[in-house]
């Protein structure tokens, strides 16, 4: 398993800041749900301090800004699509299609909004290890009935430290497909069949061989969990993010 999984997985630097995963949690809900409500005052309030967190703790996560290039094709993609599907004041047409000044703003919105999810997710990954991403959320799903509480909190904490392998696999995979001339070809859809496919098939061979591992090792979901103890710094970090997000929803 130590193979497949990177170093980053079971030791989180010392200089990241600690905080209780369940207040953790709480506050990604938190920042996630406000995101989808706020305009563009209140948007740029909350991007602003989780920028500066992701660009401190990228490291931390692996991310390069190479590898985001997927996601800002992602952001191009949703971007074009409200910005020709949203009716309003046309400002200039292409054919039977026309831009309008309520698409331009509302695919903004929109692709600020998404930015605002990945980073409180990379953030989160960042700083959280998964140990304590099992714990948090065994802890909320314990009192619910009929729910296996460590099933599911496992399968997520694997999900949630997953993402960065994901990402090196399609940096990989992009650097092979570049060493074989992949760009020269002009047709698009090609182009993404290339380059998904094999992701897929890298991703998957390394989900099995986790597992594999997983059972080598007689990896079990009960497990001695971290201890879970808020303390006062704990509180007075997440009081000041939630006035933070409260002071976004008010603009």
């Amino acid at each position: 398993m130590a193979e497949l999984m990177p170093p980053r997985h079971g030791r989180v630097p010392a200089r990241l800041p600690h905080l209780d995963v369940r207040l953790k949690l709480v506050l990604m809900a938190g920042f996630s749900a406000a995101g989808l409500r706020l305009g563009f005052a209140g948007l740029s309030m909350l991007m602003v301090p989780l920028i500066i967190l992701f660009s401190v703790f990228r490291p931390a996560a692996r991310v390069q800004f190479s590898e985001l290039r997927w996601v800002f094709l992602l952001l191009a993609l949703v971007f074009i699509a409200r910005v020709f599907s949203t009716d309003g004041d046309p400002l200039t047409a292409f054919g039977p299609v026309a831009v309008t000044r309520e698409g331009l703003r509302e695919g903004t919105l929109i692709c600020l909004r998404l930015v605002l999810v990945f980073i409180v997710g990379a953030a989160f990954v960042a700083t959280t290890r998964s140990s304590e991403i099992k714990a948090g959320v065994q802890w909320f799903l314990k009192p619910l009935p009929w729910v296996p509480a460590e099933r599911v909190a496992t399968m997520l904490s694997l999900v949630a430290r997953f993402m960065p392998v994901i990402l090196e696999q399609a940096a990989r995979t992009s650097d092979a497909q570049r060493a074989r001339a992949s760009e020269n070809r002009r047709n698009p859809i090609r182009r993404l069949t290339a380059f998904g496919i094999p992701l897929m098939r890298r991703t998957f061979e390394t989900a099995d061989h986790l597992a594999v591992a997983m059972e080598a090792r007689c990896y079990s979901e009960t497990r001695t969990d971290p201890d879970l103890t808020a303390g006062r710094k704990d509180w007075v970090l997440f009081g000041t993010a939630v006035v933070v997000i409260l002071t976004a929803a008010a603009l």
